[in-house]
């Protein structure tokens, strides 16, 4: 009988376990499934325009040589792509990794602007070399106590939850970083699923992925029709850039690139996909500091 594989079980025991897999084809499908979605957001959210700090970065790779033949060889390489719109302060498309060993993190985020409290769209797939998924939307109001809010936007999707949690092809994973597991909503989606079931499991994924970002897409349309008044509108924005950074900044999947790519490096990289040029524009015409906080 198989064993079930731990909650708790960290990225590096994962990737100790099968540290050279080639994931080649399994990024292609996964990237692929997050490129769909980031091409229907430049199709429905109108305005988006690429962020001035990502250009050049449509891939990048770092090399060192063989500890065995000294030739020359890839060690991280990825991609980042960020805009920036009326509608959508901040919507980043990247992956960062090694195809050839195991290790890959694919991301599509899409922090709206302040017109409306619809939760902002975060979507992970990763290979550690197992597939790892999780998508969060991040509430804009306290659940705890919007109760309205809580059953508009999350009530809504918790059968499509329950079923996804109950699937037994997949196994719940749980972040080792206190922040990340605060950042958690009512619905957060947060699995693996073993190596070799890739042709199984990514078709749901695909199905999964797209019925939750049409759901999503769908609130926002609706919300547009009554946008938020400008005098709820700075408390709002204060809110979203911390939330931002810090479930950006506080990852602990940074320390990992950390170890290939240096902190330096990873810290650049960083402020492209927070967006920090864009936060400290937009707060600077609104009289707000986070990133000095």
């Amino acid at each position: 009988m198989t064993q079930p594989v731990s909650q708790t079980k960290t990225i590096h025991e994962f990737l100790a376990e099968n540290p050279n897999v080639d994931v080649t084809d399994t990024h292609r499908q996964l990237y692929g499934i997050l490129s769909d979605l980031k091409d229907r957001v430049m199709e429905e959210i109108p305005g988006l325009e690429p962020q001035q700090a990502s250009i050049g970065l449509d891939y990048w790779a770092n090399e060192a040589p063989n500890k065995d033949t000294g030739v020359m060889e890839t060690t991280f390489e990825g991609s980042m792509q960020t805009w920036t719109g009326p509608h959508a302060e901040h919507v980043a498309n990247s992956w960062i990794g090694n195809r050839k060993a195991s290790i890959l993190d694919m991301n599509l985020q899409v922090f709206l602007s302040q017109e409306t409290d619809v939760p902002h769209f975060v979507m992970v797939f990763g290979t550690i070399p197992q597939i790892f998924f999780y998508s969060e939307l991040v509430g804009r109001r306290d659940t705890r106590t919007d109760i309205d809010y809580l059953e508009k936007y999350f009530g809504a999707e918790n059968e499509d939850f329950l079923k996804m949690r109950g699937d037994t092809r997949f196994d719940w994973s749980v972040s080792h970083g206190t922040y990340m597991r605060a950042l958690n909503g009512p619905n957060t989606h947060s699995y693996t699923a073993p190596l070799g079931t890739e042709a199984e499991v990514i078709p749901v994924l695909r199905e999964v992925a797209t019925k939750r970002f049409e759901t999503w897409l769908g609130w926002w349309k609706e919300a547009m029709k009554n946008p938020l008044p400008q005098s709820e509108r700075k408390e709002l924005m204060e809110r979203d850039h911390l939330l931002r950074r810090y479930g950006y900044e506080l990852d602990p999947m940074n320390k990992i690139s950390e170890g290939f790519l240096g902190k330096e490096r990873v810290q650049e990289l960083l402020a492209v996909r927070v967006g920090r040029e864009q936060i400290r524009e937009i707060e600077a015409a609104n009289g707000i500091d986070t990133l000095s906080r």
